[in-house]
């Protein structure tokens, strides 16, 4: 994860955010208390907590898949397009996620999912755009991307507590994002090889 800084630093912080979590609610703090997104408190004037929502998790496993997808799409995404823009989509997407959450939900909030769902969002409207440009394996990530997308729409679905609004809006705001990225050097030897 040399190449990765960016990648490598946030699952530093969601996994160092969730041991204060996990800190806090041994000592009786609950996760509104310790900056959930939520509806009410956003609206009463509390707009850090559709950041700080993006740090903290529902539980281990909903922290291990959120580490795992940051790890796949993010390191895919900074060697294609550099730490810079991995970043900026990354919290344009967790924003827009949070902001799509409240606006279709009443509970409150919590995960990375949406910034994550916002670099799926983004690579795929990248690579789309150059569709005809790419290569077999270009292609195939391409359509593995998308699968993803929907079987994890599907999922959420069907799963009580995931926020699919949030998924959406992290997405939606990612793909607008990949509509207007352009290539760097290192995305032709990965997509086009």
């Amino acid at each position: 994860m040399r190449r990765t800084p960016v990648t490598r630093l946030l699952l530093i912080a969601i996994v160092a955010a969730f041991g204060l979590q996990i800190w806090g609610e041994l000592s009786g703090t609950d996760l509104v208390a310790l900056g959930a997104n939520e509806r009410t408190a956003v609206l009463a004037g509390q707009s850090w907590r559709l950041l700080t929502s993006m740090f903290l998790h529902g539980g281990f496993l909903h922290l291990a898949l959120n580490a795992w997808g940051l790890y796949q799409l993010g390191t895919l995404f900074e060697s294609w397009l550099g730490s810079t823009r991995m970043l900026l989509t990354y919290f344009v997407s967790g924003i827009a996620g949070s902001l799509a959450s409240i606006a279709w939900t009443q509970m409150p909030s919590v995960g990375a999912s949406g910034a994550i769902f916002g670099l799926l969002g983004a690579l795929i409207a990248f690579l789309l755009r150059r569709h005809s440009q790419l290569s077999p394996q270009g292609k195939s990530i391409l359509s593995q991307l998308v699968m993803w997308a929907v079987i994890n729409v599907f999922f959420g679905l069907q799963v009580a507590n995931i926020d699919n609004a949030a998924h959406l809006g992290g997405c939606a705001a990612g793909f607008l994002i990949g509509l207007l990225l352009r290539e760097r050097g290192s995305y032709r030897s990965v997509a086009e090889a």
